[in-house]
């Protein structure tokens, strides 16, 4: 049974100063010239033994378009099948890199596409010009 309560947030939050690793920065650095897109997610646990994974079923619909963009990259959670676990109240902040959206698409949804309930699930996105968002689960 998947204990998290995710919530539909309907535009992106801000948050305050994330830390990149290397690797991700240079990921970040490539991501005009291969027009990605960078998801920064920020989850806290809501019970005393909440757990997190991110499956590679997780995508960006892209509004008035069939167009669905690929997760290609990931850092500080981990992949189906295996959990990420966190302690009550603690907050953990992952990054997620899909590949692009088409350039008239104004507004998107991500998804985890999973068959089990609990999937994180943001709708409503407004497209910025850098492609780069912050969302809290």
């Amino acid at each position: 049974m998947n204990h998290f309560l995710n919530t539909i947030t309907d535009s992106p939050l801000v948050l305050p100063e994330i830390e990149i690793c290397s690797d991700t920065r240079k990921l970040l650095s490539e991501v005009s010239e291969e027009s990605q897109v960078v998801v920064h997610c920020s989850i806290t646990a809501q019970f005393p033994q909440d757990a997190i994974r991110i499956w590679k079923t997780t995508y960006l619909f892209a509004h008035e378009s069939a167009h669905r963009s690929k997760l290609i990259f990931f850092e500080n959670i981990t992949l189906y099948p295996d959990w990420t676990y966190m302690k009550h109240g603690e907050t953990i902040v992952f990054t997620l890199i899909f590949g692009g959206l088409p350039k008239s698409c104004r507004v998107f949804d991500m998804v985890e596409v999973i068959p089990e309930l609990g999937g994180f699930e943001v709708r409503n996105i407004r497209r910025n010009r850098t492609d780069v968002y912050f969302v809290e689960l």
